[in-house]
């Protein structure tokens, strides 16, 4: 049990968790929320053992592991595959042992424990992560340095989950990834086996991922059983309780006080008046929860309505380099009100199409219609760089207005969420949430026909993310999105397009359909090492898997069986000891064992050679 007793944390002399506790079962999912800057990151850091209480205590048992997201990308020669298995750190030294290994006692140890934590499905387990998180079977046997700093957080976010710790950590581990990574993450989360906190603002994550949900409001910590929406439920009912308990003692107190203030001079009641006053000193104070109520976000009605529709493409070619070019003889029409949410793996066209719609890239054939005076907002979360870091939220305003008066520049600033002091904040002070406030505003300013948000969620806390949702359907005009955040596409979005195979489809079923048809294709309900029956020993057959070479399934299947043959050969020339079974017993009935495991994993490999060299056999005829 993960036991936080009494604890307070501060921080830069701010008091971000005071005097409070929470018990966290083994096993227990669960979604840890609350307004940004409230503490939630750092308490994952004391329970690390990387920033230290101000009092209290946090009992861990003793064997268990605790994992959590490197804060680095990892980034070297190695390919994807080999970094993920070498998160598994026991696994990976005894494998190194073994192949040195020349005592027979330490080589049934050796071979027992690889059994143990089934080891030999290993290479299987962690392909079928990474897979889960848009990676290719062919991408996994790339250098980890060849994929760009966020694939490279996928990677690490893809060994954490495979070294399976007894307490996972999660820090929004969804703002890597795109909405398939995200379904299919949601889904594994569902079924570890261990316990896990994941930090997140994804509504649908939390419904669907967790089973209890620690929130952090004004320094205290609260663990409610049942899903975030549960949670929202069981929390209204505890506001409405509070809030009638602050009133009955309010009144209370009204009434002791009453009493004192009328009797206290009077001798024969003096006796009395001391006991109600003893009593107003005795009664704790009821505190009703206070509803901290988000700033809205608004965007600004188009001056004009244009008619449909406001962008035709046909038969368009576009992306970066006319000989290969991401996407190919696209046809789409953009009307007036459209609600069109982008769907597709990061890689395959979704940002290439919202810059060809944005006016960003010209396509190089094909013909793209706009409608006369088109105005597009574009919203990207990378744009943050572009940010004057030393100005204020004020100071890009009035940029945008030289010659507006002070009070409507304020007013402005203010319309966007910076009010009073707030509006002179630098940008290099502003969180994550603010600085994507500000740019919705900057993006918006000139109030579009048509506005594009390049996942916009990111950094907003769930009360922001409702308030986009209803900034986004209030909006008179088109919007087009992209975002992992399910929730919000299923409260905004009417129209679905698929960016897959260098085209633009329309999808006819609903976000559940998607949902199916990527967790079969990814081979969701990935087994960890607990669940190792469950088709542990195979990852799920891909289409991507055809862009791998049978001339390479091969090698990699001879490597293989080369690697357990020598495993073997060692178990046999311990089993081969004339006095083993007579001096040892117990350790020859873990060689047997340990040879029967790695006669399993030889024979799957050979499988796997044979099936490499049919395919192989297949295409030569």
């Amino acid at each position: 049990m993960l036991s936080l007793t009494d604890i307070s944390v501060r921080i830069a002399g701010r008091l971000l968790i005071d005097h409070s506790s929470a018990q966290i079962v083994p096993g227990a999912r669960v979604g840890f929320v609350g307004r940004n800057g409230t503490g939630k990151s750092t308490l994952f850091k004391v329970i690390r053992g990387e920033h230290p209480t101000e009092s209290g205590t946090i009992g861990i048992p003793p064997r268990w592991r605790v994992g959590s997201l490197a804060q680095e990308a990892p980034d070297g020669p190695e390919s994807l595959i080999n970094v993920v298995l070498q998160a598994d750190v026991e696994r990976d030294a005894l494998l190194r042992e073994a192949d040195t290994a020349r005592d027979p006692h330490r080589i049934a140890e050796i071979q027992t424990r690889l059994v143990d934590i089934d080891a030999h499905s290993a290479p299987a387990r962690a392909a079928a992560i990474l897979s889960g998180l848009g990676f290719s079977n062919a991408d996994q046997a790339r250098s980890c340095q060849e994929f760009s700093g966020g694939w490279r957080m996928r990677v690490a976010l893809a060994a954490t989950l495979f070294a399976a710790p007894d307490l996972l950590l999660l820090d929004e581990p969804t703002n890597y990834l795109d909405l398939e990574g995200t379904l299919w993450l949601e889904d594994h989360l569902a079924n570890y086996p261990r316990t896990v906190i994941v930090i997140s603002h994804d509504r649908d994550l939390l419904d669907t991922s967790v089973d209890h949900i620690l929130h952090l409001d004004r320094g205290k910590l609260s663990l409610y059983k049942g899903t975030y929406s549960s949670f929202e439920e069981q929390r209204a009912t505890r506001e409405m309780l509070d809030a009638k308990q602050a009133k009955r003692q309010a009144d209370e107190r009204k009434r002791l006080q009453a009493f004192v203030d009328r009797f206290k001079a009077k001798a024969s009641k003096a006796r009395q008046a001391q006991s109600r006053v003893k009593m107003l000193e005795r009664m704790k104070p009821v505190t009703a929860l206070v509803t901290q109520d988000v700033r809205e976000i608004t965007f600004p009605t188009p001056e004009k309505l244009l008619s449909p529709p406001i962008i035709a493409v046909d038969g368009v070619s576009v992306g970066y380099d006319q000989a290969k070019p991401v996407l190919n003889r696209v046809t789409l029409r953009i009307d007036t009100d459209d609600r069109i949410a982008l769907l597709g793996s990061n890689g395959n066209g979704k940002s290439t199409l919202v810059k060809l719609l944005a006016g960003k890239l010209a396509p190089f054939s094909g013909k793209i219609v706009r409608a006369d005076k088109l105005s597009v907002g574009y919203f990207a979360q990378h744009q943050t760089d572009e940010l004057d870091l030393d100005g204020s939220p004020y100071d890009h305003l009035r940029r945008l207005m030289p010659d507006a008066p002070e009070s409507k520049v304020r007013a402005r600033v203010g319309a966007i969420g910076f009010s009073g002091k707030a509006g002179d904040t630098k940008v290099s002070s502003l969180s994550g949430g603010e600085k994507a406030r500000l740019l919705l505003g900057l993006a918006t300013f000139h109030a579009p026909n048509m506005i594009i948000l390049d996942e916009p969620t990111n950094h907003l806390d769930i009360d922001s993310r409702a308030a986009l949702a209803e900034a986004i359907n209030e909006f008179p005009g088109a919007i087009i999105m992209v975002s992992h955040d399910r929730y919000l596409i299923e409260a905004c979005a009417d129209q679905l397009w698929v960016v897959a195979d260098h085209t633009v489809t329309p999808y006819d079923g609903d976000l559940n359909d998607y949902r199916g048809a990527v967790l079969s294709a990814r081979g969701a309900r990935t087994s960890t090492r607990d669940r190792s029956e469950r088709n542990s020993d195979k990852p799920p057959r891909q289409k991507s898997e055809k862009r791998v070479s049978p001339k390479q399934r091969i090698a990699e299947a001879e490597a293989e069986i080369e690697r357990i043959t020598a495993i073997i050969a060692k178990i046999d020339a311990a089993l081969a000891l004339p006095d083993l079974f007579q001096r040892d017993p117990k350790q020859a009935a873990q060689l047997g064992k340990a040879r029967a495991a790695a006669a399993d994993a030889l024979q799957r490999a050979e499988d796997a050679w044979l099936t490499a060299s049919a395919d192989a056999d297949e295409r030569v005829n």
